[in-house]
């Protein structure tokens, strides 16, 4: 299924500023939030939906990509690849503190805790980037590449919890297990009341008593995995797309960071490429120039037959249409332009030599151009006409 326009979701236009953007997520994720709608899968959707459109809009470098590329351009798919199926403890990690303490101290409740652990700070595995060299071929069609990365992975041991076992870790005396500390402090205004990480726990709401002894208590160690990515038809250089999930592991059980996959477009040997056009330089035989010829030319997925005309001067440029690259998010498809160039031998015969010179005699060699054979900025308005 088809998701939603992100401005849609949240109920904004594109022009949206920060604080608009973060009060209609506000409202939304009041009104489709679990505690208040117990055993709604609809609104349950609902919520997640709307803290997926948020997490994009409300980061500057995201919006720009979605504003430009559409859901493709942050990296999500139809399958939740990139960027989507978010968790409700990524949205309640990512965006506890959006709601302040005016709801049960949190994000997880309203008014008395959650069955999502309340106010406990979940941590974040940092995030990573890697290129990926795409060909053209794999530009217009698409691909998947599973990707080996070194990162933190989880600790099979301890299997990310960071304790020898099970019984190794206790509930947190200070915090009583909260993941957090209230404060009060006295202003010229009065009281007032602030809520804070637990500094013993550090907002896991447990104390761990003996550590693992492979991960020394972090849950996460060094270590490879394999990380497979669909990059989408119609990517460019420098273009990044984010694989959920797919960076370092977070200690004691947290959320992983995500993956930044950055393109870099390997060179073709026959195709340059600028925008969703390819150019193409071909040689014809001076015979094939003043006969006219059907030949064949080299396309990305193959070849195709084109028709010289005859007394085809170099320079002369000819489109074959969609037989570029895909737009990517779009339907669209560029340009194959083809650059014809007359072949001049750079050694001759002394038969060829004799003909060569014979011809020269004839009026019919004697250049005779006219504007559009040789000005460049007419061979320019071929291309973009």
């Amino acid at each position: 299924m088809a998701k939603r326009d992100y401005y849609e979701v949240l109920g904004v236009g594109k022009d949206a500023n920060e604080q608009e953007i973060k009060k209609a997520y506000r409202q939304k994720a009041i009104q489709y939030h679990p505690d208040k709608n117990p055993g709604d899968k609809a609104s349950e959707e609902k919520f997640k939906e709307a803290a997926e459109a948020y997490e994009i809009l409300s980061n500057a470098e995201k919006k720009q990509r979605y504003d430009q590329y559409g859901h493709a351009g942050v990296g999500s798919s139809a399958s939740g690849g990139y960027g989507g199926g978010m968790s409700m403890e990524d949205i309640f990690s990512h965006f506890g503190d959006i709601f302040g303490g005016g709801f049960g101290g949190g994000f997880g409740g309203f008014g008395g805790g959650s069955s999502r652990g309340g106010g406990r700070r979940v941590q974040r595995g940092s995030n990573l980037r890697v290129k990926v060299k795409l060909t053209l071929e794999e530009i217009a069609k698409g691909v998947e590449k599973k990707i080996k990365v070194r990162k933190q992975i989880v600790c099979s041991t301890c299997d990310g919890s960071g304790a020898k076992d099970r019984g190794s870790f206790h509930t947190c005396t200070t915090c009583n297990g909260s993941g957090q500390v209230r404060r009060v402090t006295s202003t010229f205004l009065g009281q007032m009341q602030t809520t804070a990480t637990c500094p013993t726990c550090n907002g896991s709401g447990n104390v761990i008593t003996q550590k693992c002894s492979v991960c020394a208590g972090n849950g996460v160690v060094r270590g490879e995995e394999i990380v497979p990515i669909r990059l989408p038809a119609g990517v460019s250089e420098g273009m990044q797309l984010s694989v959920s999930g797919g960076g370092n592991a977070a200690p004691n059980g947290g959320i992983a960071g995500d993956l930044i996959v950055v393109i870099e477009e390997v060179k073709h040997e026959l195709f340059e490429r600028d925008g969703n056009n390819l150019y193409l330089e071909h040689y014809i035989k001076f015979p094939e120039a003043v006969f006219g010829a059907q030949i064949e030319i080299p396309t990305l997925d193959g070849k195709a037959r084109i028709k010289i005309d005859s007394g085809t001067q170099s320079g002369k440029v000819l489109r074959l249409k969609g037989k570029g690259l895909p737009e990517l998010n779009s339907y669209r498809t560029g340009d194959l332009l083809v650059n014809i160039n007359v072949w001049t031998p750079k050694k001759v015969s002394k038969e060829e030599k004799e003909a060569l010179e014979k011809m020269a005699e004839s009026e019919n060699f004697v250049p005779k151009p006219d504007k559009k054979d040789y000005s460049f900025f007419e061979r320019m308005r071929q291309f973009f006409n």
